[in-house]
C-alpha cells in the first residue's frame, strides 16, 4: 500500500511527500480508511508507531477550513502537545491550515487568540477544561482525538476528560489511542465512542525498525 492509495487532496499529498513518507505504517494503513469512512476507532499502539499521522492525515483530509475549530486532540503533556501540533501543522500547512496548542504555564490570552483562528487544537486536559469551563473558548469540533489515553489516566486526568466531553457535540467522530487498555480506559471508551473499530498494533509492528 502507498499513500496515494488514500486519494488525499493534492496539497496534503504534497506535504506527505515533502515529509519523505512513502508507505503507511501498520497503524496508519489500518486506521486511515476507517477514519475516512467516519468510524470511531480505538487504536492500541505505542509511541513510535506513527499514530499522529494515522489520525492527523485523515482528519486534515476532511477539514472544511471554515475558520473555526474543527478538530481537537487531547494529550497528556505539554511536550507531546507541541510535538503533535508541529506534526499536524507540517501536514496541513500547504492547505493554509492553522493549529493552536493549549497547555498550562503559558499565557491565557495568547492561547485563546490562537484558538480563535485555528482549525485544529492540541491541548492538555487541565488548561483546556479551564478555558472551556470559564467560557473563554466555545468550540464545536467534528473530530476529537484522545492520544496516550492510558498515560492521561496515570496522571489523574480521567475526571477532567469526562468533564471536557460535556462541552462537545453529541454528533462527532471520536478516536482514542492508548498503548494499554486498563479497565478505566475501556469504561471511558464505552462512554465516549460510538461502535468503534478496534485496531491493535503490537511492538513487532513498530515503524522504528525502518
Amino acid at each position: 500500500m502507498k499513500f496515494q492509495d488514500f486519494n488525499f487532496k493534492a496539497k496534503l499529498f504534497e506535504a506527505i511527500n515533502d515529509a519523505g513518507f512513502k508507505e503507511p505504517s501498520p497503524i496508519q494503513a489500518e486506521s486511515i480508511p476507517h477514519i475516512l469512512n467516519g468510524r470511531d476507532i480505538i487504536g492500541q499502539a505505542h509511541t513510535g508507531t506513527g499514530k499522529t499521522a494515522a489520525f492527523g492525515l485523515p482528519i486534515i483530509q476532511q477539514l472544511e477550513l471554515t475558520g473555526k475549530v474543527e478538530a481537537v486532540v487531547i494529550v497528556p503533556t505539554r511536550e507531546l502537545a507541541m510535538q503533535v501540533s508541529d506534526e499536524i501543522y507540517r501536514f496541513g500547512r500547504f492547505m493554509g491550515m492553522k493549529t493552536a496548542t493549549v497547555y498550562g504555564g503559558s499565557s491565557y490570552s495568547r492561547q485563546i487568540k490562537h484558538v480563535e483562528s485555528a482549525s485544529v487544537v492540541v491541548a492538555t486536559p487541565g488548561r483546556f477544561l479551564d478555558l472551556l469551563s470559564k467560557g473563554s473558548i466555545e468550540i464545536s469540533p467534528k473530530f476529537v482525538v484522545l492520544d496516550e489515553a492510558d498515560e492521561m489516566l496515570d496522571m489523574g486526568f480521567l475526571d477532567d476528560i469526562k468533564e471536557i466531553f460535556k462541552y462537545f457535540p453529541e454528533k462527532r467522530q471520536t478516536l482514542m489511542f492508548s498503548a494499554t487498555m486498563p479497565r478505566e480506559i475501556k469504561n471511558l471508551a464505552q462512554r465516549i465512542l460510538d461502535n468503534p473499530e478496534i485496531i491493535s498494533v503490537t511492538k513487532q509492528d513498530m515503524t522504528n525498525k525502518n
